[in-house]
């Protein structure tokens, strides 16, 4: 049990290391062991787990939005017992997504994604299976039970998902100039509560006066 859990944090140690080195480095000019430096192991240990590099930056990736994708599922508890006011917890919940959204991970991983992808053309797809496809399901399934339960006007909950999350992520390459500008919290709750407020107006039963 001990070795396989040794083996299991060498390599999530080397994952880790791996995105911080591609991050900085591009996939051309990262070297395994630089890699290897960053994680604290030996070089012939990368090999060991991931084989070659292109394998360890797939398998970077994959991880890096596993990781984001649980932290993104977990910004929709809420949602579970939204409580009376609908209008608060769809804040709440679109809040905590956004500032995931705009973390120093999220954006190195998509500055990553955009400068590899003629490379990689499978990258979109190993992020999306881990990612946004997934976070979409679930947002789906929260707004299911929500129209259920007549809280949200009946319709498609996978449409309403897509559509909540266009109005939360739409503005946010503008505002942050591809990326180049930090947002402020503030303006993240901006960018919120004008989301849902629109959301409302298309789904809710109470057209937008109070959830």
């Amino acid at each position: 049990m001990t070795g396989s859990r040794g083996r299991i944090d060498k390599r999530q140690a080397i994952l880790e290391g791996a995105f911080r080195v591609f991050a900085r480095q591009g996939y051309a000019q990262a070297c395994v062991q630089e890699i290897a430096d960053e994680a604290g192991v030996a070089k012939p240990t990368v090999y060991n787990h991931l084989t070659d590099k292109a394998t360890l930056f797939r398998h970077t990736l994959e991880a890096v939005a596993q990781i984001a994708l649980n932290e993104r599922l977990a910004a929709l508890d809420p949602l579970h017992e939204p409580g009376e006011d609908l209008r608060a917890t769809l804040e709440d919940v679109g809040h905590r997504l956004l500032r995931l959204h705009c973390d120093d991970r999220s954006c190195a991983l998509r500055r990553l994604l955009y400068s590899e992808i003629d490379r990689f053309p499978d990258a979109l797809d190993i992020v999306r299976q881990s990612g946004p496809h997934r976070l979409n399901e679930a947002l789906a399934d929260r707004f299911a039970r929500l129209m259920l339960a007549g809280r949200l006007q009946a319709g498609d909950p996978a449409q309403a998902a897509e559509q909540f999350m266009a109005l939360l992520i739409g503005p946010l390459e503008a505002r942050s100039e591809m990326g180049t500008r930090q947002i402020d919290d503030a303006e993240l709750r901006q960018v919120t509560i004008a989301a849902v407020r629109t959301f409302l107006l298309a789904f809710s039963e109470q057209r937008a006066d109070g959830g």
